[in-house]
């Protein structure tokens, strides 16, 4: 098991795990959204290889339109 921080809440992941993969099990393969991965924000062509271990930092976001 590996602890990471995801937009401030804390959860469990049963390993090492590529952040495409944690994506799509959230459903959020191929959505317009932004990732920083302990404070560095990431390009798209980079989540590939990024692979989460224990003690990191995520911030997900989406884009919100409005006015």
């Amino acid at each position: 098991m590996i602890a990471v921080t995801i937009n401030g809440r804390k959860f469990d992941l049963e390993g090492p795990t590529r952040l495409v993969d944690y994506l799509a099990s959230r459903g959020l393969a191929g959505r317009p959204i932004a990732v920083a991965v302990n404070g560095t924000v990431l390009r798209k062509e980079e989540f590939q290889g990024v692979t989460l271990a224990d003690g990191d930092r995520l911030e997900i976001v989406r884009p919100v339109g409005g006015g």
